[in-house]
């Protein structure tokens, strides 16, 4: 298994926005979230759902602290990961969800 977070990317990113992650058309890519990370490092991975589905994973190459959230002015990190990521042949059925929630990789293929 493979640690690491869940994010949902937004509809309204449209199915370019999600295929751009694993195409080869990006060499890394910027997500965020809340606060300071206490269980994400440098190698474990940004799963990825859309519209209800798994898609994919990219791994995390750096985690940088101290970033703004410019509409509450509330602390959050930036994580970036490497592009292209790894997608799945098949999706796998997943509710997408708000914000960030730390996921140990345990449905994902061998």
């Amino acid at each position: 298994m493979s640690n690491g977070i869940t994010k949902t990317v937004p509809a309204s990113r449209g199915q370019q926005g999600i295929d751009s992650l694993y195409d080869g058309s990006l060499q890394e890519f910027e997500f965020h979230m809340a606060g300071k990370p206490t269980r994400l490092n440098v190698g474990d991975y940004v799963y990825t759902i859309f519209k209800d589905e798994l898609v994919g994973r990219c791994e995390i190459i750096d985690l940088i602290g101290g970033a703004v959230n410019p509409s509450s002015g509330k602390a959050r990190t930036l994580i970036m990961v490497k592009c292209p990521g790894e997608r799945l042949d098949e999706p796998i059925a997943r509710k997408g969800h708000r914000g960030t929630r730390y996921y140990d990789g345990s449905d994902w293929p061998q």
